[in-house]
């Protein structure tokens, strides 16, 4: 077994011992190994060793590690940073869900694409203004989009939380975004149910909390150089 496979396999058995904690079922949580400054032959390994769901940061990199790395068919590639209006006309054909909605002019310059896909929309939480997402407020006016959406299919939130040696620190955060989701799910009448939340240092709390996505990179592919 390779150490990508190793370490997936560690991962996995903290998922589930935290969907156990939580009475989830471990098949509501998936995986997205992050893959920023990984290169094409390291995320082939982690292909091989099972994993089916990638996130990438930057367009510029996907758009060389997407093509080199040979992606099986039934691999999905995540768009999880923030997007520059003029990387957009990149997305729709280098990804299959966006995690990073934030802004209704990148919400309405998807649609303009024709490509069905999926989307998360970005909250800030904890305010910090070096992070990217949107308010509450934001977030309720993009929502107010939704029904008018041909392409675009609205299937969850996500979040960062600021970086603590403790993860319990920022548990009230995860709580919170899983709140908010079953708020606006409720006030406009959807049924988005992912929550993109957790990375390496907190995804045991953030799966806890409800999270059905947590973004790993560290804890699979090691620290980064």
């Amino acid at each position: 077994m390779s150490d990508i496979g190793r370490a997936l396999e560690a991962v996995r058995g903290r998922m589930e011992k935290a969907c156990a904690r939580a009475g989830r079922d471990p098949g509501g949580v998936r995986l997205v190994a992050v893959t920023k400054t990984v290169d094409a032959g390291r995320v082939r390994e982690a292909i091989d060793a099972g994993v089916r769901d990638f996130g990438e940061n930057y367009v510029q990199e996907a758009r060389v590690k997407i093509d080199a790395a040979g992606a099986a068919g039934d691999v999905r590639w995540h768009m999880i940073g923030h997007i520059q209006s003029n990387k957009i006309k990149y997305i729709p054909g280098l990804f299959d869900c966006v995690h990073t909605v934030d802004r209704t002019s990148l919400l309405d310059g998807l649609e303009r694409h024709g490509k069905p896909m999926d989307i998360l929309f970005e909250v800030n939480l904890s305010a910090e203004e070096t992070k990217s997402g949107t308010d509450l407020d934001g977030l309720k006016k993009m929502l107010e989009r939704v029904s008018g959406l041909k392409y675009l299919r609205p299937v969850g939130l996500m979040t960062m939380p600021p970086y603590t040696a403790n993860p319990e620190d920022v548990r009230g955060i995860f709580r919170q975004l899983r709140e908010v989701r079953d708020g606006v799910n409720a006030q406009f009448g959807l049924a988005m149910k992912e929550l993109s939340m957790g990375m390496s240092s907190d995804f045991e709390v953030a799966i806890e909390e409800g999270a059905t996505m947590v973004r790993i990179g560290t804890a699979l592919f090691g620290e980064r150089i």
